[in-house]
């Protein structure tokens, strides 16, 4: 493969234009559009800019065929798995979403005669549950389609690109960490401000506006949360082969993992109802979801650690 030919290819596989491509090197669109047809040859300094910006050598972007070294996602797997992410993750975030407005209405919403703000919020909440819901069922479908139809994934990203993702996960649960603490301090010295502030303003409830405000950071975090673990999920390619081999350890723990944690969320949501409606406690009820979601987690981790996958 000729010069000019790995250079499109490098090019396309950035998805860079022609001209983003001669911005970067400070050169003309012309000038990159004869490189890639071979009319003319880049400078030795312009040369090396290519290589350091597509990672490659010199000798491998003037001799070799740089397409070979990558193999092509033929199944749009990366396309299929950044959708799945985002649902997922818009599901969440509208499920915590209704928590925060619950709790916020709760705190400023007055009590009238003949008006249940705490029917009114508990209802509103389920209804973002619902659209949550119906989010995870289609896409829980579309996903079960794909790995159906495209049961085993040729490994294509590069470690440059696992490791790049690597660095911004690290970001994305730092920054979600410090969110929650961020928000557990603010939560705790809103409190007796509000208090001392507007301390006229008798329906307002300053310890579920400090909590809302708390359950803002949490949502904006756990958000985080989410989109980097299923994104971080993306390109463990092996996990993924592992999962439609019915004969695996990865499969079984996570069948095992998925039942559990299942029913584990039924039950809380059958308290989250039994203490809105039959007790009216819509303002405390919504606590039974973080800490059912906790168990989880630890039900995940125990197994995963007493199941270790066969190497």
């Amino acid at each position: 493969m000729s010069l000019g030919e790995n250079l499109q290819f490098l090019r396309k596989r950035e998805n860079m234009t022609q001209e983003q491509l001669a911005e970067t090197l400070e050169v003309s669109r012309q000038s990159v559009s004869k490189w890639e047809s071979d009319n003319t040859y880049p400078e030795t300094d312009k040369l090396m800019q290519l290589a350091e910006l597509f990672h490659c050598t010199l000798d491998d972007l003037m001799r070799k065929d740089i397409s070979s070294q990558y193999i092509k996602d033929k199944n749009h797997y990366d396309q299929h798995k950044n959708q799945y992410s985002k649902r997922i993750t818009l599901g969440v975030c509208l499920i915590l979403s209704g928590l925060t407005l619950t709790c916020f209405l709760q705190a400023v919403l007055p009590y009238r005669e003949g008006f249940d703000r705490d029917s009114l919020s508990g209802m509103l909440f389920l209804l973002f549950v619902v659209v949550a819901v119906a989010i995870f069922i289609f896409t829980g479908l579309q996903d079960g389609y794909f790995t159906r139809k495209y049961p085993y994934i040729e490994d294509f990203y590069s470690e440059e690109e696992k490791e790049n993702f690597h660095k911004k996960f690290t970001l994305m649960i730092t920054t979600g960490v410090v969110l929650i603490i961020s928000g557990l301090i603010i939560m705790l010295g809103l409190e007796p401000i509000i208090d001392f502030k507007m301390t006229n303003l008798s329906d307002l409830d300053s310890g579920a506006l400090a909590g809302s405000v708390f359950l803002l950071f949490v949502t904006i975090a756990v958000t985080l949360f989410v989109y980097a673990g299923t994104q971080e999920s993306k390109y463990n390619i092996r996990h993924y082969n592992l999962m439609q081999d019915h004969n695996s350890q990865t499969y079984k723990n996570d069948k095992k993992i998925g039942l559990i944690c299942g029913c584990i969320m039924m039950v809380a949501t059958m308290i989250f109802l039994a203490c809105g409606f039959i007790w009216n406690l819509w303002r405390y009820a919504w606590i039974v979801y973080p800490v059912f979601g906790i168990s989880c987690g630890i039900v995940s981790t125990v197994i995963n650690r007493n199941n270790e996958e066969e190497q």
